[in-house]
C-alpha cells in the first residue's frame, strides 16, 4: 500500500525532545516501513525517518528563528501534498482539520487523527460540515463532547518494544514527574503526594512561554526545601532510565486528556502509574496491574502505597499486549483497507479535483 504521513511541522519527526504527536507519526511510520508499505512522510527538514521524506520546511519551525506564523508553512506543505495525491492509495493526516476543504473531493482516501482535546465549543459545527471526513480518535473519552460527530474508528497510540527495556528492581527510591509543566497536568498536586509521604519526587519537564508565570508562581516556590528535584526537559535515551529507576509516576491531571503518551511509557518500562480520573486514564489504565485511578488527592496518598507494591513484569506485559506500535500500525492499516473497499469504482472514476488520481490498486493485495 501506497501511505502519506502528514505530520506537524512544529517539531521534527521524532522530535528531540517534547513532542507527543510527531513521536507517535514516527513510531506509526516506521512501522508502516517494517511491515513493507511505501511510505512517504511529509514533514520538516531535520526529521529521520526509513519512510520516504518529503521536506516541507527546513527545520522545525519551532526552532526557526525566521517563523512568526507557522499557517503559512502549512498551507505550503498541504498544496505540495495536493499536488501528489494521485500517487498515494492514503492520505493520513495529523494536523487537525486544515486538509479538510482541500482533500474533502477524495475523502475516503483520507484520515485525520485528531490529537488534541476536543471540548471546545467551535468544533462540533466544524465536524458536522466535513462529516465525510474519516476521523480517528485516540480514546473513547476523546469523542465524549463530540456525540453527534461520526468516527471512523478508535486507535489507542503505541510504542516499538525495543524503545525502553524495563527495570525489574529500580534503584532510584523516587517518584517520577514527565512532560510539562501546565496547571492542568498537575505538578503541584505530584508535589503534595510526594511530599506527604515522605518520598522523593524528581520532575522532568518542559515549561513552554506561556506557563513560564505559572511555574514562577506557582511551582518554583513548592522546590524548595529537600525531596523534590526538577530536571528540566530530557531526550528519550533520558526517559528510560528516568522512568525506568522511578518506583512510580504521577500523574494527577486536572483536563480531560485525549490519551497521554506518559502512562504507556512509564508501562514500558514496567513503572506503574498512579493517575486521576479524567479524560483517558480509565481506559489506558488497568486498575490493579498497571496502576491506580483515583478521583482526589486523599484518594491519590492512601492508593500510593499500593500502586509500588504493583508486579513490575505484569505492568510491562500489559504494555506489550496493549500499547506497542506493532499493534497501533496493524489498526491504522486495517481502517486504511476498509475505506478503500468502500470506494464505488464510480467514484474512483469521477475524482478529478485532485489532477487525476491514479485507479487505487486492490487493498486486500500485497504492497
Amino acid at each position: 500500500m501506497k501511505i502519506a504521513q502528514i505530520a506537524p511541522l512544529i517539531e521534527s519527526v521524532p522530535p528531540r525532545l517534547y513532542g507527543g504527536t510527531e513521536r507517535v507519526v514516527s513510531y506509526l511510520t516506521e512501522e508502516l516501513v517494517q511491515m513493507g508499505h511505501d511510505v512517504t512522510l511529509f514533514a520538516s527538514g531535520d526529521s529521520l525517518t526509513s519512510a520516504n521524506l518529503v521536506p516541507c520546511a527546513p527545520m522545525a519551525l519551532r526552532l526557526d528563528k525566521q517563523v512568526h506564523d507557522t499557517i503559512p508553512h502549512y498551507m505550503l506543505m498541504l498544496d505540495r501534498v495536493r499536488q501528489q495525491a494521485q500517487e498515494f492509495d492514503i492520505l493520513h493526516f495529523h494536523v487537525d482539520f486544515f486538509p479538510f476543504p482541500l482533500f474533502r473531493s477524495i475523502a475516503r482516501r483520507t484520515v485525520t487523527t485528531l490529537h488534541g482535546r476536543q471540548d471546545l465549543p467551535d468544533l462540533p459545527s466544524f465536524y458536522s460540515a466535513f462529516h465525510d471526513m474519516p476521523l480517528v480518535s485516540i480514546s473513547e473519552a476523546q469523542r465524549l463532547p463530540l456525540p453527534k460527530v461520526e468516527f471512523a474508528a478508535t486507535i489507542y497510540h503505541g510504542l516499538p518494544l525495543e524503545l525502553h527495556s524495563p527495570t525489574l528492581h529500580p534503584r532510584g527510591g523516587y517518584l517520577a514527574f514527565l512532560g510539562r509543566i501546565s496547571p492542568e497536568k498537575g505538578p503541584e498536586r505530584a508535589i503534595h503526594i510526594a511530599r506527604t509521604l515522605g518520598i522523593p519526587l524528581m520532575i522532568a519537564a518542559k515549561v513552554d512561554k506561556a506557563d513560564e508565570s505559572y511555574f514562577r508562581e506557582c511551582v518554583a516556590p513548592l522546590l524548595v526545601g529537600p525531596g523534590v528535584e526538577f530536571i528540566g526537559e530530557i531526550n528519550e535515551r533520558q526517559k528510560s532510565e528516568f522512568l525506568g529507576e522511578a518506583l512510580a509516576v504521577l500523574f494527577p491531571i486536572e483536563w480531560p486528556e485525549p490519551f497521554g503518551l506518559t502512562m504507556i511509557e512509564a508501562m514500558a518500562c514496567g513503572t506503574p502509574v498512579l493517575a486521576f480520573r479524567r479524560g483517558s486514564v480509565p481506559e489506558i489504565i488497568d486498575e490493579g496491574v498497571t496502576g491506580a485511578i483515583v478521583d482526589g488527592m486523599d484518594q491519590a496518598i492512601a492508593a500510593l502505597p499500593g500502586v509500588l507494591g504493583l508486579d513490575r513484569r505484569g505492568v510491562r506485559r500489559r504494555f506489550e499486549e496493549r500499547f506497542s506500535a506493532a499493534v497501533m500500525a496493524k489498526n491504522y492499516v486495517k481502517l486504511y483497507r476498509s475505506l478503500l473497499i468502500s470506494i464505488p469504482e464510480a467514484v474512483l472514476d469521477s475524482e478529478i479535483d485532485l489532477a487525476a488520481p491514479r485507479r487505487l490498486n486492490s487493498p486486500g493485495a500485497a504492497h
